[in-house]
C-alpha cells in the first residue's frame, strides 16, 4: 500500500515527502518519483523508493506507478503544457490501478478568473472523466512567492505592485504539502477517507501589501514601503526591468486577479486539516529568506 509523490526535484513534492515521513509513514511504502532521480538521491539513501517519473515522457510513468496505491500528483510547473502532461500521469494512474489520485490544483479552478486556473480546470476534468477515486486540493498562493520581491526590497526599500488593496490568503509550502501527506496517509488507511472531497485550502490570513511590506521590514531589519502602481506604469517597470511582453502581461494579469480578490478567500479548511493555525506570513518569510 504505497504513496507516490511526483514532482519531488520541485519545492512542493520534496516536502509532501519530507512531511510523510514525520508522521510516520514507512520510508518504503513511499515512493518519490522525479524527471531526473539523481536530484533526490539522499531520499533513497532513507529508505525511500526513487523512480524516474518525467510527465512529458509517458514511458517513464508506467513502472513509476507500478504498485501505488495513493498518488500525490503535484501540478507540473511548465505553464501552457500541463494539460497534457498531467493527462500522461492520469492515464498512467488508471492503467496502474492506482486507488486515489490527490492533485493540487488552484483556488476555484473551476469557476475563477485567475489566469492560472484554466489549466487546473482541465485536468480537474481529466481526472473526473478518468474513473479514479480522487481528492482535489487548491492551494491558495505560496508564501515563498514573495521572497524575490522581498529580497529586492533589501536594497530599494519598497514593494511596487498594482494589486491595489487587493488581499492574498498565502500559507507557507509547507503547510500545503503536510496537508497533502494528511489526505495521503488517511486515503492510505481507509479508502473512504477524503474520497471525492474537493479542499479550498488557504492560509488563516488574507494580507494586503501594507502588511506583505511590514513583514518584510521586519524580515529585513529595514524600513519598506509598499508602492502603488498602475497596470499601465507596472507592465512599463516590468519592461524597463528587462522582462519579455508575455511575462510581464502575465504578472500585471495575476495582479489584475489579487485586486479583485480571487486570492482572498480564508476557508479555514488548511488549519482544519493540519489541526493546528497555518504559517504566519512573517514567519514564511523569514523562513524562506534565511534558506535563500
Amino acid at each position: 500500500m504505497s504513496i507516490a509523490v511526483t514532482g519531488t526535484s520541485g519545492h512542493l513534492g520534496r516536502l509532501v515527502v519530507e512531511s510523510l515521513l514525520a508522521r510516520g509513514a514507512d520510508p518504503a511504502q513511499v515512493v518519490a518519483t522525479a524527471r531526473t532521480t539523481a536530484t533526490v538521491a539522499d531520499l533513497a539513501d532513507r529508505g525511500v523508493q526513487v523512480r524516474e517519473a518525467d510527465y512529458a515522457r509517458p514511458e517513464t510513468l508506467a513502472a513509476a506507478l507500478a504498485g501505488v496505491d495513493v498518488l500525490v500528483l503535484v501540478s507540473g510547473s511548465e505553464v501552457g503544457q500541463r494539460v497534457e502532461q498531467h493527462r500522461n500521469v492520469i492515464d498512467a494512474a488508471r492503467a496502474a490501478g492506482v486507488s486515489r489520485v490527490i492533485y493540487t490544483s488552484a483556488p476555484r479552478a473551476t469557476t475563477s478568473a485567475l489566469v492560472l486556473a484554466p489549466e487546473h480546470k482541465a485536468t480537474e476534468e481529466l481526472l473526473a472523466a478518468s474513473g479514479l477515486a480522487t481528492t482535489i486540493l487548491r492551494n491558495n498562493w505560496y508564501t515563498e512567492n514573495y521572497v524575490g520581491d522581498v529580497l529586492g526590497a533589501r536594497e530599494s526599500g519598497e514593494l511596487v505592485s498594482s494589486v491595489g488593496d487587493g488581499r492574498v490568503a498565502s500559507a507557507s509550502r509547507a503547510d500545503y504539502a503536510e496537508a497533502a501527506a494528511v489526505v495521503a496517509l488517511a486515503a492510505q488507511g481507509d479508502a473512504a477517507a477524503h474520497a471525492g472531497d474537493v479542499y479550498e485550502l488557504s492560509g488563516d490570513v488574507a494580507w494586503t501589501f501594507d502588511d506583505l511590506a511590514a513583514a518584510a521590514s521586519e524580515v529585513l531589519g529595514r524600513p519598506v514601503a509598499y508602492r502603488r502602481v498602475s497596470p499601465d506604469e507596472h507592465r512599463a517597470s516590468l519592461l524597463g526591468a528587462g522582462l519579455d511582453e508575455g511575462t510581464a502581461g502575465f504578472v500585471v494579469a495575476l495582479d489584475g486577479n489579487i485586486r479583485d480578490g480571487l486570492l482572498a478567500e480564508t476557508s479555514g479548511e488548511l488549519t482544519r486539516l493540519l489541526g493546528r493555525p497555518t504559517t504566519l506570513l512573517v514567519d514564511g518569510l523569514r523562513a524562506a529568506v534565511s534558506q535563500g
